[in-house]
């Protein structure tokens, strides 16, 4: 936990930004505030400059704007802006409540978002538009605020800003006619144009604005909260009538001082000159990659295709060229702050299993560049002395989880060699003699691995060691490349060993699921013909190894390991469909593995690691991207229009502005019931940087009629040429 400098506010009183004001009341009341917790992870929104110099993010979650990421993306450092309209009188509402929420993308080729609110009661709208300025860490919202019934409101905005990851240990001030937060590291600055009338800060929950206008209606001024969990308020000159139009812009810096200089200078230049900017920076971008494919059949496709490349790219940080995290936000638990959780450091991470995604969708897309930087990164950040690469990591590159996982040092040597990264090859080699040299923590020989794919159980995993023997073969390639032949002969022999023994660990020839052979999620012993069970984790039961299935043998077909028309693969291709895949409104879709359990519960409310096992409270619901993963296959299997559904289902799960999930609603309970709808994108991480790299893979692969991030060097090694 950062401790507070409580030198900050003295110094904004002696540089004037917090005037003596005789009808102000000082020091706010309620001191720290309520808990600190972030929003839902199911964003509809996610945007930021293309331009580098300017590193911050926002996202949109329902009729807000969530999470603002400063100076990184693996730190929030804002949790909210909303805004409450209120006549003074009778009512207070935030626009987040209404149940008339609208949120698009103005423009097809940038990820300016619009979102549009409708009072319950028909009082009032609000139009909300968000670009970030390309020159300056500011978010803009540009609102047009219009009264329905002829009658002036008040409209004020109430930005909740939890600096440096951690809503804790915030001041907060106001500043003429802004209001300002700081903590040790970070600020933020809260203004308008034109200026607020009113301005006012305090604790979350007790003085805060939303708490002051929902109580009075009207709103005390308070100067200064000193430390705790802040609320910046505003109160703009925008009436509904009159007056309609008001900006307002959110500025970061390293101080107040900082934060509010350059939420003035993007006001000075104005929200329409900056969108422009804004716009031009991500049309630019697009017309350096490729253009949607022509597998993508109508427009929405297309538009979807065009805001995943967005998507991806937005999603890498802006000083640590690379660093792509999974998602922009924190599901379920990991949003809580707790102990536990705090801060919080989850899927604003860089995982290098997700960067191989990432970097394959976007090398797929035309952009190369962004894959190599990727790659570089992998092997020049976040790779460690011993060689392996890290569970995930901050964007910096420091370790956040520390579980080893064979196929995250895998990955990036398949990615190196696809590439063509021969002059990565010390990197290369460190990462495949950890592999080879790895052992458990009871002398378990590689490919066992502490995790797999899923990061909840450790053993013999099919999709992990088809990553490793891929990883080897690529690494015996980039050997060769480099005059290394012993090498490259070690890894070949270990390569091929791994593939003899791959049976044994890892398909069953007596399991209760199939009389044929097939495959099973993963062994804790090394043999798959023994009835070894494990709890599955997350409130889920425990079971026979043999009864467990997933889909992650599928990448020994995607990486060529094993032929498409194999009878293992075909098997456990039909013992998965009956296990796992559930068929929506929107397509079929797959469950991670048999009873998977990481997903909210029957009633809709959030996961949580907490329950006993055993009980099944949380069910993991469908993953869209599993599509993907059967479309590819379906591909190598010569299965075009197969694929091309796939396809076509993977881009229906999308929401209004193109945000694509982590998960969507299943055959489990709420699933169906109002609110709920199958098929649907539930409140797990949105967007996933996987989900939407996998869409245009697919849709690249479609059009080519095969598999083309295959690497040859494994087909041909394994399968022949």
């Amino acid at each position: 936990m950062r401790k507070l400098i409580f030198g900050a506010l003295a110094g904004l009183l002696v540089t004037g930004l917090i005037p003596a004001t005789a009808a102000a009341q000082g020091e706010a009341p309620g001191a720290p505030g309520t808990h600190p917790s972030w929003l839902p992870a199911n964003k509809t929104g996610f945007g930021t400059a293309h331009d580098r110099s300017s590193n911050v993010w926002f996202t949109l979650q329902g009729g807000q704007l969530s999470e603002v990421y400063y100076p990184d993306l693996s730190t929030p450092s804002v949790r909210s802006m909303d805004f409450v309209v209120t006549d003074g009188r009778s009512f207070a509402v935030t626009d987040y409540s209404a149940k008339s929420q609208q949120v698009r993308r103005t423009d097809d080729d940038s990820l300016t978002y619009e979102q549009t609110i409708t009072d319950d009661q028909h009082r009032w709208r609000l139009r909300k538009t968000y670009v970030t300025d390309p020159a300056a860490t500011t978010v803009l919202v540009d609102v047009d605020f219009q009264s329905l019934t002829g009658r002036p409101y008040q409209l004020y905005a109430v930005a909740d800003p939890d600096l440096t990851n951690d809503g804790s240990d915030d001041s907060a001030a106001r500043a003429r006619d802004a209001v300002t937060a700081q903590d040790a590291t970070n600020a933020a600055a809260l203004t308008a144009q034109p200026a607020f009338t009113t301005t006012s800060v305090g604790y979350a929950g007790v003085s805060d604005g939303n708490t002051q206008l929902a109580k009075t209606f009207k709103l005390d001024r308070y100067d200064t909260a000193t430390k705790g969990n802040v609320v910046l308020t505003g109160r703009t000159n925008a009436d509904g009538v009159r007056n309609r139009h008001v900006t307002v812009a959110l500025g970061m810096g390293a101080k107040a001082v900082d934060a509010l200089k350059s939420a003035q200078a993007s006001q000075r230049r104005g929200f329409r000159d900056i969108a422009r900017a804004y716009d031009r920076g991500w049309q630019q971008y697009l017309r350096g990659v490729a253009k949607p494919p022509s597998s993508l059949k109508s427009g929405a496709e297309r538009d979807l295709y065009k805001a995943s490349m967005l998507t991806l790219a937005a999603s890498e940080d802006k000083h640590h060229p690379g660093a792509f995290i999974a998602s922009p936000s924190m599901p379920w638990r990991f949003g809580n702050n707790d102990p536990e959780w705090s801060p919080s450091g989850t899927y604003h991470l860089v995982w290098p299993r997700d960067l191989y995604q990432i970097a394959t969708g976007l090398a797929a897309g035309g952009d190369t560049a962004a894959a190599n930087r990727a790659v570089s990164y992998m092997f020049g950040t976040q790779q460690q002395a011993d060689g392996h690469l890290p569970q995930n990591s901050r964007v910096d590159g420091v370790p956040y989880w520390t579980s080893i996982q064979l196929d995250e040092s895998a990955f990036p040597i398949v990615l190196a060699q696809q590439l063509g990264r021969n002059d990565l090859w010390p990197g290369v080699r460190k990462a495949a003699d950890f592999i080879l040299g790895y052992r458990g923590p009871n002398g378990q020989a590689s490919p066992y691995t502490q995790q797999e794919r899923w990061e909840e159980q450790d053993g013999w995993s099919p999709s992990t060691i088809a990553s490793v023997i891929a990883g080897l073969v690529c690494a015996a390639d980039i050997a060769s490349h480099n005059g290394a032949a012993a090498d490259a002969a070690r890894y070949l022999a270990a390569a091929d060993k791994m593939k003899a023994d791959l049976p044994k660990q890892t398909i069953t020839t007596n399991g209760p699921l199939s009389k044929d052979p097939y495959f099973v999620r993963l062994t804790k012993d090394a043999d798959a013909n023994a009835g070894t069970t494990y709890n599955l984790g997350n409130s889920s039961v425990t079971m026979d190894q043999r009864a467990v299935t997933d889909a992650g043998f599928l990448d020994l077909v995607r990486l060529g390991v094993y032929r498409a028309d194999d009878p293992v693969i075909r098997n456990s291709v039909r013992v998965t469909d009956k296990d796992i895949a559930f068929t929506t409104p929107t397509g079929q879709f797959w469950h991670r593995y048999t009873k998977d359990g990481y997903g909210e519960q029957a009633d809709g409310s959030p996961w949580d690691y907490t329950f006993p096992a055993e009980s099944r409270t949380t069910f993991g619901r469908l993953w869209p991207l599993l599509a993907g993963e059967r479309g590819e296959y379906e591909l190598t299997l010569g299965d075009s229009a197969s694929a091309a559904r796939r396809l076509r289902d993977l881009g229906r799960v999308s929401s209004s502005a193109e945000t694509m999930p982590e998960q969507v609603w299943d055959e489990n309970p709420p699933s169906g019931q109002t609110g709920f709808p199958t098929g649907t994108p539930n409140t797990s991480a949105t967007p996933l940087a996987w989900t939407h790299a996998q869409y245009v893979r697919l849709a690249w692969d479609v059009k080519a009629g095969s598999v083309l991030e295959t690497p040859r060097v494994v087909r041909c090694h394994f399968l022949g040429c």
